[in-house]
């Protein structure tokens, strides 16, 4: 049973972090959601990991909201993909995300200890 509960909260996590994790890949240059896949999964070493099911429908939903702007392009011989960037509201929003973040961490490093660690 502990490790379904592991699961449980590394879901949640994700879910969580998922957001600010699109928004800090795209905020230095345009990306299209493979790339943004596969970046996830390299930078966190494989712990995270985004399928195309659960990754498009966030990038829709991040781009509804005007948090990024997508563009297809074409290049010859390669199928069209769609690049992602980051927006004005979208670097308010990833800043605002970045501070939430990082006082959840510092607080949950305060109560387990690892602050000290």
């Amino acid at each position: 049973m502990p490790y379904i509960a592991s699961r449980v909260l590394e879901r949640e996590l994700k879910k969580g972090s998922a957001e600010l994790l699109i928004l800090s890949l795209v905020e230095d240059r345009p990306r299209h959601g493979y790339d943004i896949s596969k970046l996830i999964e390299t930078r966190s070493k494989g712990a995270l990991k985004f399928n195309v099911a659960s990754l498009y429908p966030l990038l829709y939903r991040l781009e509804k909201r005007g948090w990024i702007q997508g563009r297809w392009v074409e290049k010859a011989g390669q199928r069209r993909r769609r690049y992602y960037k980051l927006t004005l509201e979208g670097k308010k929003v990833l800043a605002a995300q970045r501070r939430g973040w990082r006082g959840f961490v510092e607080a949950i490093n305060r109560i387990t200890g690892m602050e000290h660690a």
